[in-house]
């Protein structure tokens, strides 16, 4: 991407990290509140999930890998209790309405949303594999993450669209629907009577989890940003963060969630598009000349940045395009159905993987880097 443009998919990452950060807090203290009968407000449970995220950030990768290596264990055994308890419930007869391209359009714009969740993580990635011996072999890198987040996003989408669909069926579902996410979570261990509510405390911990990654990579963020940021210990800045994302939980907790779940899901554009133009850099133009690993700082050496600007630029005016959110509607998408598809993510990163090669092989014939 170039020294200065990179800059702004690091800011942009900082976002993404910060605001799922904010969304897991607060979701963390609905569930926390339900499972205490609303005797814990959501402000006190949103504290807590913070201050254990921020616990286990302080003390660096090595504590996030140990705990993130048998954290998954209790949180899959109360998701497959949870697909048991309340299984009987999730309506699988509810059927689609709308014309067939409606249909198609809604599930597109759904799978979209599904791939920016996702994806999302990409631009950090590599934080988490440092401690690996370097002759880790690629394609278990490759495969163990591929498997690991699409099983897990899989299994986590279809729990919840079962869910959903009791909330049209059960009214106890309802209305805990209507309270927040987390008590819809919490009822659907209704029937387990304490142990329930004791699976509901262990769900509400699981989103630490999904917390100190984030936590983690944002703070390396700030120090990406440039020299300043460097020199701050990256405690410091993980404590930064954690209090950025506490206080947007807290103040927003009744509208922001909201404005941050579209929002977030706007910010899957951005990452399909740098994936593109990472990766093309990566297999053309890398394959045969290689990386110098001891320039990844310096701007007089590093590439300019001018074609992969450019593409992420274009790559953005597709997504705009093509976009479909509550807020705005491209042009595009509205032809794709009557009520319109999300095809940002698509067109976006086709259109910058059409027009990066040849900008980057002008860039380099003319400039020499």
């Amino acid at each position: 991407m170039g020294y200065w443009p990179s800059k702004i998919c690091t800011i942009l990452n900082i976002v993404i990290m910060l605001g799922y950060g904010m969304i897991d807090c607060l979701v963390g203290g609905q569930i926390l509140s339900a499972v205490a009968d609303g005797h814990l407000t959501v402000i006190v449970g949103i504290i807590i999930i913070a201050v254990i995220s921020w616990i286990i950030v302080l003390f660096g990768m090595s504590i996030f890998q140990t705990y993130e290596r048998w954290a998954w264990l209790p949180q899959l055994i109360a998701a497959f209790i949870l697909v048991g308890s309340a299984g009987p419930k999730f309506d699988t007869s509810i059927q689609s309405t709308g014309s067939t391209s409606t249909i198609n359009g809604n599930r597109l714009s759904f799978f979209s949303l599904c791939l920016s969740s996702a994806v999302a993580w990409a631009p950090a990635g590599a934080d988490f594999y440092v401690y690996y011996p370097e002759n880790t072999k690629k394609w278990k890198t490759f495969a163990m993450t591929t498997a690991g987040v699409g099983l897990a996003m899989a299994f986590a989408n279809l729990l919840g669209v079962g869910l959903a669909s009791g909330t049209f069926t059960d009214a106890s579902w309802s209305a805990a629907n209507d309270v927040s996410s987390g008590a819809l979570v919490v009822a659907g261990y209704q029937g387990l009577g304490g142990f329930g509510k004791f699976l509901g405390v262990i769900v509400a911990l699981g989103l630490v989890a999904n917390n100190i990654p984030g936590t983690y990579s944002a703070a390396l963020c700030f120090q990406v940003l440039g020299r300043y940021g460097a020199r701050i210990p990256r405690w410091i800045l993980s404590c930064v963060g954690v209090v950025i994302y506490t206080v947007c939980a807290l103040g927003g907790r009744n509208n922001l969630y909201d404005i941050f779940e579209n929002f977030l899901a706007l910010m899957g554009y951005w990452v399909t598009i740098f994936l593109v133009i990472t990766l093309e850099e990566h297999l053309i133009f890398r394959k045969t000349r290689g990386f110098d690993w001891t320039a990844w700082s310096d701007p007089k050496r590093l590439p300019l940045g001018l074609a992969a600007f450019t593409a992420f630029i274009i790559g953005w005016v597709g997504a705009i395009l093509c976009m479909y959110q509550i807020y705005y509607v491209g042009p595009i998408a509205k032809l794709a159905s009557p009520t319109g598809a999300d095809l940002g993510i698509w067109v976006g990163c086709s259109w910058a993987m059409i027009v990066f090669p040849p900008l980057r092989w002008l860039e380099i014939r003319k400039i020499g880097r």
